[in-house]
């Protein structure tokens, strides 16, 4: 008989999400993925002038706001028939890019790293072992015997802080005492290095979270030769640490769980709207390209654009119309219970040819690997090597593969950072240095920007009249991976990929949890 499993709310994610599920046999049998907050940007957008959107978007995550900036003016780009010159699409690139390296590394070690990080059995390693260990993977070394006083001094008060409400001692668990304390070092260290991340978007843009400086037309901020030294700077403190720390821990924690590269995998189906563009703002160009890849056929990318795109409000709580793309659609809230068999979700369900589609690190190094991207297929394949399944790409389509996506898509951004520094210095020398084109609001028009955020695709469209916003419309990552049933019965990304996952103890899901973090909700 199965037994019915309900985690309400998910911690330690950027937001509001409820998962059921049903397990029979010791493994998930069915799966609902709830979003539980109604977010209403699309009707707080109406009527108000096509300039506050990028402002306002900001605010649907409190993790990625700076994605939301680039669609929402690459919405107002597309309306307002402007393009950024070359120096604001760089800084456009810039201040991006310091956004997915500090998500990247956010999502492994504060949100996901205690899924597979024992921190109680870290009290029982040996420091002098620990800094051997340290070294023969060749990730970072700490004091460790201090990080474990430190920790000690948390148990031993009753209260574990940041580390209260885990399922330590949980037999999922598989690292040795000395590898929990290398993670859990580098868990505080990691705090330093997000918050550098944040940094470098902050000289670009003004602050962050919540930037000033994004605008259609470019970007607001003055390439100087301070500014331009300071960016520098701090990408470099950052490609190391992601050199001799993130990608070494996930090198280092990977095989202990590589039976996860045969779970989780879901339908297999990937998007990817692209983002980094070179000059010539090609889709199919950019660092990051466009594309779809369909039931797990890597080599076979597809081209996709955003009339493909529909939505479906049978299991939602909306009463809007169905199936509409969302250059037509519409965001009428239709307050309901959970219902498993009706509406159960505030999500609506975005399909591209009728597929539910994952989005996020994997979909998108997929794709470059599958284009054929010279920089992804380097990273991909040594990782494979690493990982002892040489010439297996098929095991990135997997709860682990998720993990690892993000760490090698962390590198590949950081490392390109510096590449685009270097373009902002020659942009400038030949007289360049111009990051905003003026443009006219447009009586009426309508326009698209497809984007990523560092957990999926985002795309923002508007419709303008009268100068004002007619209508707005958001498909943000999580609509795409969190989504419930379609019309058709086809459960959501996550939905499908929860299906068959083993659970040891009903009471401790972790298993699930594994799953649900993944995809960075």
């Amino acid at each position: 008989m199965a037994e019915k499993i309900v985690i309400d709310p998910i911690t330690r994610i950027e937001g509001h999400l409820k998962v059921e599920v049903e397990v029979e046999n010791g493994k998930v049998k069915d799966a609902w993925s709830s979003g539980t907050l109604f977010r209403g940007f699309e009707v707080v957008l109406k009527d108000r002038d096509p300039r506050d959107a990028w402002l306002i978007t900001q605010r649907i995550c409190g993790v990625c706001p700076t994605s939301h900036a680039y669609a929402s003016v690459l919405s107002m780009d597309d309306s307002f028939g402007v393009e950024a010159p070359t120096a604001g699409r760089i800084l456009r690139n810039l201040s991006s890019g310091a956004n997915f390296v500090h998500s990247h590394i956010l999502h492994f070690y504060h949100l996901a790293a205690l899924d597979y990080v024992d921190v109680v059995s870290a009290l029982d390693a040996d420091p002098v072992k620990t800094e051997e260990i340290a070294n023969a993977v060749g990730t970072k070394v700490m004091d460790f015997t201090a990080v474990k006083d430190k920790l000690a001094a948390f148990v031993q008060s009753g209260q574990l802080g940041l580390f209260a409400n885990g399922f330590w001692g949980h037999p999922a668990y598989k690292l040795s005492p000395e590898v929990n304390l290398i993670a859990v070092a580098h868990y505080l260290d990691a705090l330093t290095y997000q918050a550098k991340a944040s940094e470098v978007n902050a000289l670009i843009v003004g602050r962050a979270p919540i930037s000033q400086g994004w605008v259609a037309g470019g970007i607001t901020v003055v390439p100087t030769v301070a500014l331009i030294a300071e960016l520098k700077y701090r990408i470099l403190e950052l490609q190391q640490w992601v050199d001799e720390t993130h990608i070494p821990d996930i090198l280092a924690i990977a095989p202990s769980y590589i039976d996860w590269a045969a779970i989780g995998g879901g339908y297999g189906n990937y998007l990817s709207w692209g983002v980094f563009p070179d000059e010539s703002n090609e889709p199919t160009k950019q660092f990051l390209p466009r594309g779809a890849i369909f039931e797990g056929d890597i080599a076979g990318v597809k081209d996709v654009k955003p009339e493909d795109v529909k939505e479906y409000i049978k299991h939602s709580w909306y009463s809007s119309g169905d199936g509409l793309n969302p250059s037509k659609g519409e965001t009428d809230p239709k307050v309901g219970e959970f219902d498993a068999e009706g509406r159960y979700s505030w999500i609506k369900s975005p399909r591209i040819d009728g597929k539910p589609m994952e989005v996020g690190p994997l979909a998108r190094m997929a794709v470059a690997y599958g284009r054929g991207d010279k920089v992804a297929t380097e990273l991909i394949d040594s990782t494979l090597d690493k990982l002892g399944v040489p010439g297996k790409p098929e095991v990135l389509v997997s709860t682990l593969g998720r993990l690892a996506a993000r760490a090698l898509e962390c590198k590949a951004v950081v490392d390109a950072m510096l590449v685009w520094v270097d373009e902002l210095v020659k942009a400038v020398k030949d007289g360049n240095a111009k990051t905003y084109e003026a443009y006219d609001i447009p009586s009426s028009a309508s326009g698209v920007g497809m984007s990523e955020a560092p957990r999926g695709s985002v795309a923002h469209w508007n419709e303008i009249s009268g100068k004002k916003i007619k209508n707005y419309q958001v498909v943000a990552p999580t609509t795409w991976n969190f989504c419930p049933r379609d019309e058709k019965g086809n459960r959501g990304p996550m939905e499908e990929a929860l299906i068959g996952t083993p659970v040891e103890d009903p009471e401790k899901p972790i298993e699930v949890l594994r799953v649900v973090r993944s995809y960075d909700p």
